[in-house]
């Protein structure tokens, strides 16, 4: 029992992270209609943006944070117009985009590779966010630690809900954003842009993807191949708490990341990723809408 206020603090963490990518791919996914995998390079460039800018350049690391999400944003939206609006507008298949974005994918994780090579790196963060809190639970001796940067990814994840559903639900670009997610051609009509619509939430959804990746690299460290889990784990949240549902894909998210730590409680941590698709599968087979509906 020493090790559960650990493992409830870990699953929390887990979830903050998943929920983060679960997030701007959830965004995307209503609006555009296929799975974006190439979201999942963007983590890495988030991450890789901050390297430069704070090792390289010296800028400070909130300002490099800042930009390195603003940089994930533009590399997304830059891919969604060069590859995916030409495709988009010829009315190509799911499968299509699907490939194309994989396509996406591949480039960027390769470029990141050859820029900074395939080598470990780390990100150092400064400040309170270097101090470890010792957090005591009622009823238990034992007590749970978490790192300030790990308390950074729980508050970015809850307050990006947040901000996400405000503006979503009391915006005039949130109304927007939902017309074109219901029916692109019916915003059209009414006078909707949808082409900037589109842009605007390819942008937000990749600064998520980067906001996610940074911070992951503060905690644990960047390589040019981390977007890969994080994405897998972020459309397994999405799925299993409502595709399309923002509320639904954190809820899936938290989920998940307990799912994943209390599993691994008495057999090795290899395991973890078998019991996420394991989650996954009982849900397409028994709740394939998720927990909340879009």
């Amino acid at each position: 029992m020493d090790i559960l206020p650990q493992l409830i603090m870990n699953s929390i963490i887990a979830g903050a992270i998943y929920s983060l990518i679960a997030l701007g791919f959830n965004l995307i996914y209503s609006t555009v209609k296929f799975f974006d995998l190439g979201y999942g390079a963007l983590t890495a460039v988030g991450g890789y943006s901050v390297f430069w800018l704070s090792k390289e350049m010296g800028l400070p690391l909130v300002a490099s944070i800042i930009a390195g999400a603003a940089v994930a944003g533009l590399v997304g939206m830059v891919i969604s117009r060069l590859v995916y609006h030409p495709l988009r507008h010829r009315r190509s298949s799911s499968m299509v985009m699907l490939v194309a974005s994989l396509g996406a994918f591949t480039a960027l994780q390769a470029i990141i590779a050859i820029i900074f090579t395939s080598q470990f790196q780390t990100l150092t963060a400064g400040g309170r966010t270097n101090r470890i809190f010792e957090l005591s639970w009622p009823g238990l001796e034992s007590s749970a630690v978490i790192t300030g940067v790990q308390l950074a990814i729980l508050i970015s994840g809850l307050a990006i809900m947040l901000l996400l559903g405000a503006l979503l639900k009391w915006t005039k670009l949130g109304k927007a954003i939902k017309a074109v997610a219901d029916d692109e051609e019916v915003a059209k009509i009414v006078g909707i842009n949808t082409d900037r619509i589109v842009m605007i939430v390819f942008f937000i959804g990749s600064a998520i993807a980067g906001l996610a990746g940074i911070l992951v690299g503060l905690d644990t460290g960047i390589e040019p191949t981390m977007g890969l889990s994080l994405l897998l784990k972020g459309v397994v949240a999405a799925i299993v708490g409502g595709i399309g549902n923002v509320y639904g894909g954190v809820l899936g998210a938290f989920l998940l990341g307990f799912v994943e730590n209390f599993g691994i409680w008495h057999i090795s941590g290899e395991w973890k990723d078998a019991i996420a698709f394991a989650l996954l599968i009982i849900f397409l087979l028994f709740r394939p809408q998720g927990i909340l509906k879009r």
